[in-house]
């Protein structure tokens, strides 16, 4: 019986070990498996991320030919020869011809250099000192707010972010929204109506 008892016992010291080492390959294989998930996990979120930057990078180009366009109409209000301006028509038609050709950022160029050579009180006029001119410039500041907000919900290292606001619209939105709630003394908005 003792003699049986033993066998028993080496026995199951023997059936424990091999438990034992198919349970260790288990929680390795186990191990491997959750390490393959969370590397199959950062490649999804990287390939949604991505996703949603090409998406967004589409986006710009829509909201950028907005932008165009809204600055374009700014510009005519303020820079041809019949609005007080010194542009003449066939530049204006001229401009109006590349914008449709895909130049988004050609009436934005012109806003810019009209406000660079202009005193602090003709530049903001140029933006906000009649209802048509407020009007077009507030579209101008909500559409370009928008795109920033798209911007930060699909980039989280602020790249894209700054890319925009670096570029001609970016740097026309920067100008406005500083008129806008930074005046010279004595100008005022004159609102859209």
């Amino acid at each position: 019986a003792f003699l049986w008892l033993v066998l028993g016992l080496f026995l199951q010291q023997s059936e424990l070990a091999q438990n034992s080492r198919a349970l260790a390959l288990q929680s390795e294989a186990l191990q491997k498996s959750a390490e393959q998930a969370e590397i199959q996990a950062r490649a999804i979120h990287a390939n949604e991320l991505h996703a949603r930057q090409d998406t967004f990078v589409d986006l710009v180009r829509l909201v950028n030919r907005q932008l165009g366009v809204i600055s374009g109409l700014l510009y005519l209000s303020s820079q041809t020869v019949n609005s007080g301006g010194a542009v003449p028509p066939e530049k204006i038609a001229e401009f109006w011809t590349q914008l449709g050709a895909g130049d988004s950022d050609v009436f934005m160029r012109g806003l810019l250099g009209a406000s660079a050579v202009l005193p602090p009180q003709q530049s903001f006029d140029l933006f906000f000192s009649t209802p048509v001119r407020t009007r077009h410039s507030e579209a101008y500041i909500a559409a370009f707010a928008r795109l920033l907000r798209a911007a930060e919900s699909c980039d989280p290292d602020g790249l894209i972010r700054d890319a925009i606001l670096g570029d001609g619209s970016g740097r026309l939105y920067q100008l406005m929204t500083r008129l806008r709630d930074n005046p010279p003394d004595g100008a005022r908005i004159v609102p859209a109506g």
